[in-house]
Parts: structure tokens; C-alpha cells; sequence
């Protein structure tokens, strides 16, 4: 553990290097930049009616999560680029990532091995076709390089990527290592995202870019199981798509946009009701999966400038809910919306504090499942007394130094796993130390 922690910090003063170098570039060749996470979660004990193997734990309870990433590029031609992104993770979230559905922590995943482990997050190719002659220079950031960029253009990428980098994005409220950290505030909960455990998956994904309008499409392979890592390569027998249509706006003199999402998923899943004809009591979901079953849903995005400092945000999210949860959360309707707003007013222009809700859902027959004493792949108490979650956020961000962040987050939790039997509320205190370079 040592030795990674030196090899981390050996990345970033290196990294720190190549980022002051590329700041003086205009036309970025080569992209380096790295960044570095550790949250430790604590929650308070808190009293249920009763427990299962999937839910949340009773105790008082602390984990430590560890994630550290390295975005590499390098620009092939003119429009063209290959990225590729070897990350280190490790540690372990609540009740091992287990019991809720808007999980408190984005940045753990369901792996029973907590020890940090290096793998490959993201290697894949893009290519923009400029559709104008107009452009504006963007900076050099992750996965990005510095360097002119047309206003309009088309643009195909292909390889193994998170979904989540091209679709639903908020700029109030999507990235856990620097703003809400719970999985129902840095995604919409009702979209059941293509990804492998760790949140990756191999997709190809079109996008047509002008200033105003956005459309992007991606075609997205799933695992073979649920929550799984291995992914199905048949395409007859497995896939996702996903289409999203972005609309950016001026209201009260104020930038907005407002994005419409919608996914179609075939894989070979489950189905809830089913499972419950099959066994009525302790109902197994794998008995009743069948190639070609198929789950789809859609979601609303919202951001809004309110004021220079001061922003907000609401996202909407519906899926049909009668198959299995195959790769995000268990979560069939979700509503979420907050503010952010900048330490500006304080001197502190790089500070944040931001305050959110996201109330979640699920089917009836998802009720009636998982009261049967049935289990997914996070939640399953033995019973159930259903009511919605809810779970509501607090952070500020304090720029500690330039690109160093220090996070206080608070988090209320009600009925964890929509369980009126274990209400709590369950108090979360969370601590995360991110470096950006």
C-alpha cells in the first residue's frame, strides 16, 4: 500500500510538470494529466425492524475508498486522437456497496476484493469532421487536448469508455471526485447504464455538435451477468443503446440546457414478475432470465445559471422496471435537484457548497419481489414495507491549493432500500482529498 501511495505521488508531481508545459501550448501534440481521490465515509448506527444479506448494516460503519487515474492522449492527425486511461482502485463503500440505491459513495463499486488493483478504465479512438470553419480554443484538460475546436462538428469515437463521459452530463452535478458524491446525484438512477463493474464498457458513440443543439447516439456492449465483468460480444444476443438530444439556452440573460435521454437494453435478464410465478416465496431472479429481455427508460436534465455564483439543477428518470437492474443501481424512478454555489461572495472563488436531494423508486412488481424475500444484486432485506428513499446532500469544497481540494459531505438517508421497517434516518459524514493535474 506504500508503495502505491509513493508511486501516486511520483505520477502527479510528474504529471504537474507536463500540465504547466501544456499551458503555454496552443496545439496540444501530447495530453498528460492525472488525478487522485480518497474519500472515508463514516455512518451512524441506527435501528431496523430487521436485516438481510443485502442491507445496509445496523452498526456504526467506516470505509476508505482510493482511486487514482492517468489520462494519457496523444494527437494523431487533425481531428483525430487516442486516449487511454490506467487507474488504480481500491478500498471498499458502506455494507460493502450494499442496502441502498442511491449509494452514498460514486466512487466504490460491488468488487468483493477491497485491495487496490490497476487496470485499464479507458483506451479508445476519436475523430472530428469539421462541419464550419469557425472554432474556439479549449484548454487542455482530462482526456482532452489544448487547441482549436470547431463550433460545428461530427464526430465518432469508438472504444472502451464510461457512457457516462458523453451522456447526462450536469456541470452542477456529475462528477463524485469533485462535486455530490452519491450514485443518484452523479447520474439519473432510472438509467440503467451500459457498464462492467467498475463503470466501463466498450461502445461506439456518434455526436453531431453545433452551439445550440447536440444529438449523440452510442451503441454500448453489456455484461454477461448482472453487475458482471465480462462482457456479452454477440451483439444479437446483448446490447444497449442510448440516444440524447441537448438544447442550450439563454433565460433571464443566464446560460441553461436541458438534455432529453433515452436507453433501450437486450440482454439476457430477468423478470421480476416472473420470477415471482416461478417461486413465490424467496424468489431467485436469475431462474426466470431469457435471452433478448429487454429494459428501456428515459430521463430529463436541467442545469440553470442563476446568478454568476449561484446554480441549480433537476433530473427526471423513468424505466420500465419489470426486468433486473443489470449494470447501474435499483432504481426505476428517480427525481433529484439542487443548488451549487461558488465561494465567490466569500473570496474563495474556487470553493463550492452545494445542497441536493434525490428521492428514488421502483415498479410494483420490484416491490413485490424483493418483499417476497427476493434479491438483486444490492438490495434484499428478507421483506419489505415500501416507501420511497430519499437521501439528501451537503458538501463545501475548499481548494486546499491550486488543483488540491479538501470535501466535507454530509448525508441524511430515509428508508434505505425503500424499507419503511428500516427507516433510520442513517447520518453519513464523508471526508475526500482530490488532486486534479
Amino acid at each position: 500500500m506504500k508503495f502505491i501511495f509513493f508511486l501516486i505521488l511520483a505520477i502527479l508531481l510528474s504529471c504537474n510538470l507536463f500540465a504547466q508545459i501544456a499551458d503555454t501550448i496552443k496545439n496540444e501534440r501530447f495530453s498528460i494529466h492525472t488525478q487522485f481521490t480518497v474519500i472515508n465515509q463514516n455512518k451512524t448506527a441506527f435501528k431496523a425492524k430487521y436485516s438481510g444479506s443485502n442491507s445496509l448494516a445496523t452498526n456504526a460503519e467506516s470505509q476508505t475508498s482510493l482511486t487514482s487515474t492517468l489520462f494519457l492522449g496523444a494527437r494523431l492527425w487533425k481531428g483525430a486522437g487516442v486516449f487511454m486511461n490506467p487507474e488504480i482502485a481500491g478500498g471498499a463503500g458502506l455494507s460493502g456497496t450494499l442496502g441502498v440505491a442511491a449509494a452514498p459513495n460514486g466512487e466504490t463499486y460491488r468488487i468483493g476484493n477491497p485491495a487496490p488493483q490497476i487496470y485499464m478504465a479507458r483506451i479508445y479512438f476519436t475523430q472530428n469532421f469539421a462541419l464550419n470553419n469557425d472554432g474556439k480554443f479549449q484548454k487542455s484538460d482530462l482526456n482532452q487536448f489544448a487547441g482549436k475546436l470547431p463550433t460545428s462538428y461530427l464526430s465518432a469515437t469508438i472504444g472502451k469508455i464510461s457512457i457516462s463521459d458523453f451522456f447526462d452530463r450536469n456541470k452542477f452535478s456529475h462528477d463524485p471526485r469533485t462535486q455530490f458524491i452519491s450514485w443518484g446525484l452523479m447520474s439519473n438512477g432510472a438509467w440503467d447504464y451500459p457498464a462492467n463493474t467498475r463503470g466501463y464498457t466498450p461502445t461506439i458513440v456518434m455526436e453531431f455538435i453545433t452551439p445550440v443543439n447536440e444529438v449523440r447516439y452510442a451503441y454500448s456492449l453489456v455484461p454477461t451477468i448482472a453487475n458482471g465483468s465480462t462482457m456479452e460480444w454477440n451483439i444479437s444476443k446483448a446490447g444497449s443503446q442510448t440516444l440524447e438530444f441537448t438544447h442550450r439556452y439563454i433565460f433571464s440573460e443566464k446560460e441553461g440546457t436541458v438534455r432529453l435521454l433515452g436507453f433501450y437494453t437486450k440482454a439476457h435478464m430477468g423478470n421480476y414478475q416472473k420470477s415471482l410465478a416461478l417461486k413465490p416465496v424467496n424468489p431467485v431472479i436469475q431462474e426466470s432470465e431469457l435471452n433478448g429481455t429487454v429494459k428501456y427508460g428515459f430521463g430529463l436534465n436541467v442545469e440553470q445559471n442563476i446568478t454568476n455564483e449561484l446554480g441549480c439543477f433537476l433530473r427526471a428518470g423513468w424505466n420500465d422496471g419489470n426486468s433486473e437492474t443489470w449494470a447501474f443501481t435499483e432504481i426505476d424512478q428517480s427525481v433529484s435537484g439542487g443548488f451549487r454555489l461558488t465561494g465567490a461572495g466569500w473570496n474563495r472563488k474556487d470553493d463550492h457548497l452545494g445542497l441536493a436531494l434525490v428521492v428514488s423508486g421502483i415498479s410494483k412488481s420490484h416491490q413485490e419481489y424483493l418483499k417476497a424475500g427476493g434479491k438483486g444484486f444490492i438490495l434484499g432485506d428478507g421483506n419489505l414495507n415500501y416507501s420511497p428513499e430519499k437521501l439528501t446532500e451537503l458538501y463545501y469544497s475548499f481548494e486546499l491549493a491550486p488543483a488540491i481540494f479538501l470535501t466535507g459531505t454530509y448525508q441524511i438517508l430515509i428508508n434505505p432500500g425503500y424499507n419503511k421497517d428500516r427507516s433510520g434516518p442513517v447520518n453519513i459524514f464523508s471526508l475526500r482529498m482530490h488532486v486534479e493535474i
